[in-house]
């Protein structure tokens, strides 16, 4: 089985614990997540299945948008609903004006000190071992870009005032931590109150479906929910290679070219064998020089193309084997 589920995660389970659920549910053998989202949030969580694992890393570092509520007033220990309280402050008047500034300021590059709630590792153990055992380490601050901020005052029951924030960001942002850090500079402080992956490097929740909805259906009706592993590389421009040349380049060899010929200077492309159109794998461009990145084996290009086909063979694969 190879390919991408997009899971709409749900709030309460670890993404591991939610990736053994969609595991077990599709009776698969090897699947890995893209990337964590705290038991706290919910939202986008893509989990790659068979061939998909060797492209998850592109994933990891892409581009993010999440929705999430600040409440302000309050810090707690975790800087979410799941800390213990450790400080109340009286929020000031949350003017249109006030938004506005701190929609300024915390957009473009921000220096960020990531949480000790965090699964960062400091030797050899993760930050959130030393903070359940009441340590505090240092840690680096980390160049993170918010592109996007919108920020709107809203209504809720748990905080004296709160404020939804819109956020698109680069890898390795906290939004936590940067919910605490708008806090602290309107001067009353805050913690999430919710937290929503809306969008992950090209997936958005609109695609996901969530566990219940996979748990009522048949066994063919989610095998058909994933989504071909070309989809992790589909932002990139695409290379289609002949069969005799499809076949070297998937045995790792270099392919030459005209200048130009595959693409610009330092590209990423995804590669395409054209008898039939078989994924083949990812790759860089260098000067005239196509260079094999992630590449997926003949026999995982022969049961993808199955997967599609009551007959088929890929003559890439047949060459990569002989």
């Amino acid at each position: 089985m190879h390919g991408v589920l997009l899971l709409d995660k749900p709030l309460g389970l670890s993404s591991n614990q939610a990736l053994q659920k969609a595991k077990w549910l599709l009776r698969a053998d090897k699947a890995g997540h893209t990337g964590t989202l705290d038991p706290l949030a919910t939202g986008v969580l893509p989990l790659c299945f068979g061939a998909a694992t060797k492209f998850s890393q592109l994933q990891l570092d892409a581009d993010k948008t999440y929705e999430a509520v600040l409440l302000l007033g309050q810090k707690t220990s975790t800087a979410d609903a799941e800390g213990d309280v450790i400080e109340t402050r009286p929020v000031p008047a949350i003017t249109t004006e006030l938004l506005a500034e701190m929609t300024r300021r915390f957009t473009g590059p921000l220096a960020q000190v990531p949480p000790m709630y965090s699964a960062l590792k400091k030797d050899g153990k993760a930050l959130y071992e030393y903070a359940r055992k009441g340590e505090e380490v240092e840690r680096e601050a980390r160049n993170v870009t918010i592109y996007k901020l919108n920020m709107t005052l809203v209504q809720d029951p748990r905080a004296q005032a709160a404020i939804k924030i819109v956020v698109s960001c680069s890898k390795g942002t906290y939004i936590r931590t940067l919910g605490e850090d708008i806090g602290e500079a309107i001067g009353c402080g805050a913690h999430l109150g919710s937290l929503r992956r809306l969008e992950t490097g090209g997936y958005t929740d609109g695609q996901c479906v969530s566990l219940p909805s996979l748990e009522a259906m048949s066994e063919a009706e989610r095998e058909a929910c994933l989504l071909p592993v070309q989809s992790l590389v589909a932002a990139y421009p695409v290379v289609t290679l002949d069969a005799d040349n499809a076949g070297r380049f998937l045995s790792g060899l270099r392919r030459r070219g005209s200048p130009g010929q595959w693409g610009p200077d330092a590209a990423m492309v995804q590669v395409f064998g054209s008898e039939p159109a078989a994924f083949l794998g990812s790759a860089h461009v260098t000067a005239d020089e196509l260079i094999p990145g992630r590449l997926l084996s003949p026999i995982e290009i022969q049961d993808m193309l199955a997967a599609h086909s009551p007959v088929s063979s890929s003559p890439a694969a047949s060459a990569a084997m002989a």
